[in-house]
């Protein structure tokens, strides 16, 4: 049987439905308060278009998501330096904190909403296993440090949506001081000295 292809009006209900949640969760106060009905009435299609489409709530976010993070997961694996894979550890895993604190800037309540999927952690939602297995194995090229899995951990805790939000939303720290508190951060953890076993 020959393999059936997205219908045209599939395709772009799927476009507009992509759009129409960008522009909500943009401008939203709260994550929480985008619903699937208001996604559904924005894209002028009905709730079952949007259930077929993305299964439910977490999969809308997860494309939307996805969509949004690409530019970044290619330069991530296919880009010059600071972000591609020929850039040395040491420059690359500021390079990497960078890019994911710039995207959560740029996509808060989004991000806020998508690591709010995970069963209420962000360590469950389905982006977190891939930044900490690429930060773990970006780690594990630098001598001295004992633990790379928990080290990934700590550097992507400065990252989660929720501090962003905080620091971004509550505390009004601009961005610049932030990307550049991060920058320091990282290169004190990469340079501290071990104790040795």
């Amino acid at each position: 049987m020959p393999e059936r292809k997205p219908r045209k009006d599939a395709a772009r209900n799927r476009a507009a439905v992509l759009a129409a949640a960008d522009t909500l969760f943009t401008d939203c106060a709260s994550p929480d308060d985008v619903t699937m009905a208001d996604i559904a009435a924005a894209a002028g299609v009905g709730k079952g278009t949007l259930f077929r489409a993305f299964g439910d709530r977490v999969g809308l976010i997860g494309a939307l998501y996805a969509a949004r993070l690409e530019p970044v997961e290619e330069a991530v694996e296919t880009g010059p330096p600071p972000l591609g894979p020929a850039t040395p550890p040491l420059q690359r895993v500021p390079a990497l904190l960078d890019a994911l604190l710039c995207f959560k800037l740029d996509n808060r309540h989004l991000a806020l909403a998508l690591e709010g999927t995970g069963s209420g952690s962000p360590y469950q939602a389905a982006h977190y296993e891939r930044w900490h297995a690429l930060l773990r194995d970006m780690l594990e090229q630098l001598p001295g440090l004992p633990d790379s899995g928990f080290a990934a951990h700590a550097l992507l805790a400065a990252v989660r949506a929720d501090l962003v939000e905080h620091l971004a939303g509550e505390e009004r720290v601009p961005r610049e001081a932030m990307r550049s508190q991060l920058a320091d951060y990282t290169a004190a953890f990469l340079r501290a000295p071990r104790d040795p076993e």
